[in-house]
């Protein structure tokens, strides 16, 4: 295996044009919570489809369901918080235009890609059992522990299979050039389970440091813990400095998620196809820095 380059900067044009038709993209964060939103949106203006899309899921799934991108979706959730019902993906199920669904418990979904990370074909767990996710999903399987207990009992679990991407796309706060990052808000969300999780990992960052610059103290915050470094260089292949990369959601301490805007988008998607299509003409027909030109309009 060749080594990989030291220097992983690149563009988001890039990284869209090295996809392709049929792919499983892996998507980071958590609903409304440091998604990796410029990567999205070009996804979303790309012309890719017939993608399976893997996601703790909030706007992302909403836009790329609205595309008409998704094949498949594997999700354990989709939700805005703040808004009951992410309205694209209410729409998307509502007309069934997903052609296959898979919702699991988030215990599952964590296993799922815990096995892929450790490049296992399942792990066992206790979630789903019980519940109607084994009944909507029958193609899940059960396996008995070896191992008896302190009765002789062999428990019965769930033989979670890995859920294997072929591409991950992450958000962190500060990375350098090389693919380390760091996150600064108060949950990793799981990224690295998504970056071990793919063959290839995507990371955009609100901005690209010094390594020593990823725990060192600014003026504006004290030393960064170094637990903080949630992401090697190992698991990435391209990195992208992206301000305002993870918008309208939240990317704490840089931003919190961008209420007005999010309403904005969720009475859009709620409306007429002609709602939508005055939506998409403002913000999504361009390139990022035109998303972002216009948001900082749309914020005046």
């Amino acid at each position: 295996m060749s080594a990989r380059p030291r220097d992983k900067s690149t563009s988001i044009e890039a990284i869209i044009d090295s996809l392709s038709d049929g792919m499983t993209i892996g998507i980071g964060g958590w609903g409304p919570r440091r998604k990796p939103m410029a990567l999205v949106r070009a996804l979303y203006r790309s012309d890719l489809k017939d993608l399976t899309i893997v996601s703790w899921g909030g706007a992302d799934v909403g836009l790329l369901a609205r595309a008409g991108k998704i094949r498949k979706l594997v999700y354990a959730f989709v939700s805005l918080d703040s808004v009951p019902l992410e309205p694209n993906f209410q729409r998307a199920r509502q007309t069934k235009s997903i052609p296959e669904v898979v919702e699991l418990d988030e215990g599952m979904f964590q296993t799922g890609l815990r096995a892929a990370a450790e490049r296992v074909p399942f792990l066992p767990t206790r979630a789903g059992l019980g519940s109607d996710v084994l009944v909507n999903n029958p193609w899940l399987a059960t396996v008995t522990s070896p191992y008896a207990d302190a009765n002789g009992h062999h428990e019965d679990l769930v033989a979670m299979p890995a859920l294997k991407l072929d591409v991950a796309f992450i958000h962190m706060n500060r990375a350098d050039v090389h693919g380390n990052a760091t996150y600064l808000g108060p949950d990793p969300y799981f990224d690295d389970l998504f970056a071990m999780a793919a063959d290839r990992t995507y990371l955009t960052t609100e901005q690209i440091v010094d390594t020593a610059g990823l725990t060192a103290a600014t003026a504006d915050s004290p030393a960064v813990p170094v637990q903080r470094l949630l992401i090697s260089r190992m698991m990435v292949d391209g990195v992208v400095e992206t301000p305002g990369g993870a918008h309208f959601t939240t990317c704490t301490p840089d931003y919190e998620r961008d209420e007005k805007f999010q309403k904005a988008y969720a009475a859009a998607a709620s409306g007429t196809d002609e709602e939508w299509a005055a939506f998409h003409d403002r913000f999504l027909a361009g390139d990022e820095a035109a998303y972002q030109a216009a948001v900082k309009e749309f914020s005046l």
